[in-house]
């Protein structure tokens, strides 16, 4: 039994962080969160290609991302300068989000994103591989 009031309430101190620190909830961080494609095949052509945020952690998909960057092209097939157009478009489901792209040609193919997800800080960026088929 500790009888110094000084000691006691040092001791008191110590125990009331150290329960503290074991009770706070577990922080994310940025590499904790990945883009993973729905299909990993598309049609030559104008093609709609889908693709989930999800929280490695729990699996679950991750609504309102802000994708600010958004590149396609066939580095897969060693060709990196062949890129095409691709534009957003919206999605009614959260946390799976929607691009337009041309393929112009079939083979491999690269898909950038770089997204801020809320609450995060820094940027979540994957390079998604897929094959566009005639």
């Amino acid at each position: 039994m500790i009888k110094n009031p000084l000691a006691r309430a040092l001791a008191a101190a110590l125990l009331g962080a150290a329960l503290s620190v074991t009770a706070m909830p577990a922080l994310a961080g940025i590499k904790d969160y990945a883009f993973e494609l729905t299909r990993t095949e598309a049609k030559v052509g104008e093609a709609v290609l889908s693709v989930r945020l999800v929280d490695k952690r729990t699996g679950k998909p991750v609504p309102d991302a802000v994708i600010f960057a958004k590149r396609i092209d066939m580095a897969p097939d060693s060709m990196d300068e062949m890129t095409s157009t691709i534009e957003q478009i919206s999605s009614t489901e959260p946390g799976l989000y929607r691009f337009k792209a041309k393929l112009t040609m079939a083979g491999g193919w690269r898909l950038s994103l770089g997204a801020k997800v809320q609450g995060e800080t820094g940027t979540v960026e994957d390079k998604l591989v897929f094959k566009a088929v005639k």
